[in-house]
């Protein structure tokens, strides 16, 4: 008893007696006393820390890392580094603008040079300035910008994916130097024109825009919805139906092309920082020269589609992160009920069901990179990838909107573009619909395409 009391007359050598008169006047302290001297060690201990305010101390929290069972790890010390360049640049030159320029529906052009000092554009290919690297390191990198903003992941993606990959599958030797060493280095900009106003899912067999061999070159004639970075792109690849014999072939048509016109589709919720063009093309006359000379059919337009459709799960997985992280950080400082919301049972059920979808999609992106890498990438492999992980995403955006309330909508607390973004990415590439059914052919050996 001796001890315990000493123990609290310790704590109390700050007070003086102006204050412990005070406090006499409140309350009976002998008898708070005797009810001291009745604690065991833990009841002290637990009025010792209420007293000393060892309660209100400052808790030292984990670092907030969506990469929970430390996949990096495996990355090479050369390709990690190059991840937290990414990330760095990502950080500092892209999240402090990128809610205005998403809020204004407009794209930062003053990024493209930053970006392309960067020097990933292509980073698979071989050759024409580019890196020679792997899918796997693709994917990451595709996962970084994704992280901040899948705007901008996309802008990317179909600069060094869909419009460089279509050239370097199906161009001419004469036709990569041209054009992929000025694209590697972002002086030229590339789009990918093969989604039509009527024409989505259905592009294999039902091609609208026309193709016609003529003395005067080839003729083409039709439209292309969605059409990312066509409003200020300097070459897009158009994908047409050649009327002589019914295959789909490939161009690479120059802006400044009569008959080529550009319209900004408006309005949009999501992916708003991406400029997609209504493209229409009337009598627009494009030289053999521009032709993809290994274009020759829609399998070779799916050979593009495959290899891309793999960097859209990625996004996929940096769009959900970014969301997770952004929220875990909200409900650490989010206080209600004196203490942070991320301290309360249901707030981390969300944290931890979106946690798991998040890991889960990180381990399959993860090993379709080494398929892709090893040459043992399938459609199925990739589809059932964007199936999932744009699944995923979906869940995990919600729930991170939902765990910040009414703030989740608002763009200052960085959750509600992913919320939108993640539409986006559920539907292009390949809608969830027409990829299951890829994967439900592979595994039953039965087609429900129609």
């Amino acid at each position: 008893m001796f001890d315990k009391i000493k123990n609290m007359m310790g704590l109390m050598k700050s007070v003086d007696l102006e204050q412990i008169e005070k406090i006499s006047k409140k309350i009976d302290l002998k008898q708070v006393m005797e009810a001291i001297s009745k604690m065991d060690d833990k009841q002290l201990q637990a009025v010792t820390k209420m007293l000393t305010g060892g309660g209100n101390k400052k808790k030292e929290l984990p670092p907030i890392n969506g990469d929970f069972y430390d996949i990096d790890a495996k990355l090479s010390p050369e390709d990690r580094a190059l991840q937290l360049k990414v990330r760095s640049f990502m950080e500092t030159e892209i999240k402090p603008i990128v809610n205005n320029y998403w809020l204004r529906d407009e794209f930062p052009f003053e990024i493209i040079p930053k970006f392309a000092a960067l020097n990933i554009a292509g980073y698979t290919y071989e050759g024409y300035g580019c890196a020679g690297g792997t899918s796997l390191m693709e994917g990451v990198v595709a996962a970084e910008i994704a992280r901040v903003d899948a705007s901008i992941a996309t802008f990317f993606g179909v600069q060094s994916g869909l419009a460089m990959g279509s050239i370097y599958i199906c161009g001419s030797d004469e036709q990569k130097q041209e054009w992929l060493p000025k694209m590697q280095k972002m002086e030229v900009i590339g789009a990918f024109g093969l989604t039509e106003p009527e024409v989505g899912s259905g592009a294999a067999g039902g091609l609208t825009t026309t193709c016609q061999k003529t003395e005067q070159g080839w003729v083409l004639n039709g439209q292309k919805k969605w059409i990312g970075n066509s409003t200020f792109s300097d070459i897009t690849i158009v994908w047409a139906r050649d009327l002589d014999d019914g295959e789909v072939k490939g161009f690479i048509v120059r802006k400044e092309t009569p008959g080529f016109e550009v319209e900004k589709i408006k309005g949009k919720m999501a992916l708003r920082i991406v400029q997609n063009g209504l493209i229409t093309m009337t009598n627009c006359v494009v030289a053999e020269s521009d032709r993809l000379q290994n274009a020759n059919s829609f399998k070779d337009t799916a050979k593009v589609l495959q290899m891309t459709r793999a960097g859209v799960a990625w996004m996929a997985v940096g769009c959900a992160r970014g969301a997770y992280e952004n929220a875990l950080d909200y409900t650490r400082q989010r206080k209600q009920f004196g203490k942070p919301i991320a301290a309360f049972q249901l707030i981390q059920n969300h944290l931890v069901e979106m946690l798991s979808n998040l890991t889960a999609m990180q381990t399959l992106v993860f090993r379709l990179s080494e398929l892709q890498d090893a040459g043992q990438l399938k459609d199925e492999h990739a589809s059932l990838a964007k199936v999932f992980c744009s699944l995923r995403t979906r869940d995990i955006v919600s729930k991170a909107r939902e765990v910040m309330g009414g703030n989740g909508i608002l763009l200052e607390y960085n959750v509600a573009r992913f919320l939108a973004d993640a539409e986006a990415i559920y539907s292009y590439e390949g809608t969830k619909e027409i990829n299951s059914l890829i994967v439900g052919r592979s595994i039953t050996g039965f087609s429900a395409f129609v």
